[in-house]
C-alpha cells in the first residue's frame, strides 16, 4: 500500500484490492479521533464503494464501543495488537485510550450526520447540492448515472436542435457529410 501526503493534513492511501485499505483507513481514523474525540467533525474519509464506506463506519464503531467496555490490560491474542497498534497511534495510556473511546463514541452517536466517511460521488454530491445556487442549477436537481438513458436524451435534444441552432446545423451537416464520403454509417 503506498501513501501520498499532500499539504500536511491530506493523505491519500492507495492499493489493490485485499490489501488492507479498509483496515488501514480505520486504524487511522480511531488513531486522529481517540487522540482527542471531537475531531471526528474535521475528519473526511472517502472511500469508492458503498460497500466500504459502510464498513469503514461500522468497523469505527464496533472498536469504539470494544474499546469503551474492555478490559484492555486482559486482552490478547489479536486482539492485544489492535490496542497496541492504537496506543502506538495516540500515545495514550489504556485508561486515557479507553475513556477517550467512550467520549468520540458518545458523540458519533449523538452527531451522527457529522460522521463523514463516504463514498467520492456522495461527497462531490454533497458539495453540488450545497453550491447549487451559485452553479445556477435547480435546487431539487437530479444525478444520474444512467449512461445509455443520458446518451439517448443528449442525441435527442441535439437532433430536436438541430435546423435551430446555426452553428449546430453546420457541425451536423459536416459530419454527415464526412461519414458519407467515407461510407460509413
Amino acid at each position: 500500500m503506498s501513501e501520498t501526503t499532500i499539504g500536511g493534513n491530506f493523505h491519500v492511501y492507495k492499493s489493490s484490492a485485499g490489501s488492507g485499505k479498509t483496515h488501514t483507513l480505520t486504524m487511522i481514523y480511531l488513531g486522529i479521533i481517540l487522540k482527542r474525540p471531537s475531531n471526528f467533525r474535521h475528519i473526511l474519509a472517502i472511500t469508492f464503494t458503498n460497500k466500504a464506506a459502510n464498513e469503514i463506519k461500522q468497523r469505527i464503531v464496533d472498536t469504539l464501543s470494544w474499546l469503551a467496555c474492555t478490559n484492555l490490560e486482559a486482552v490478547t491474542g489479536y486482539d492485544r495488537q489492535k490496542v497496541e497498534q492504537l496506543l502506538k497511534l495516540t500515545g495514550l495510556q489504556n485508561a486515557t485510550l479507553q475513556e477517550n473511546a467512550q467520549k468520540a463514541l458518545g458523540l458519533i452517536l449523538h452527531h451522527y450526520h457529522d460522521f463523514a466517511v463516504s463514498t467520492i460521488d456522495s461527497f462531490v454530491h454533497r458539495i453540488i447540492r450545497t453550491f447549487a445556487f451559485d452553479l445556477k442549477l435547480m435546487s431539487n436537481f437530479e444525478v444520474e448515472m444512467e449512461t445509455d438513458m443520458l446518451l439517448s436524451l443528449t442525441v435527442d435534444k441535439v437532433l430536436a436542435d438541430a435546423g435551430c441552432d446555426k452553428d449546430l446545423t453546420e457541425v451536423l451537416v459536416n459530419y454527415i457529410e464526412n461519414q458519407a464520403d467515407h461510407d460509413e454509417s
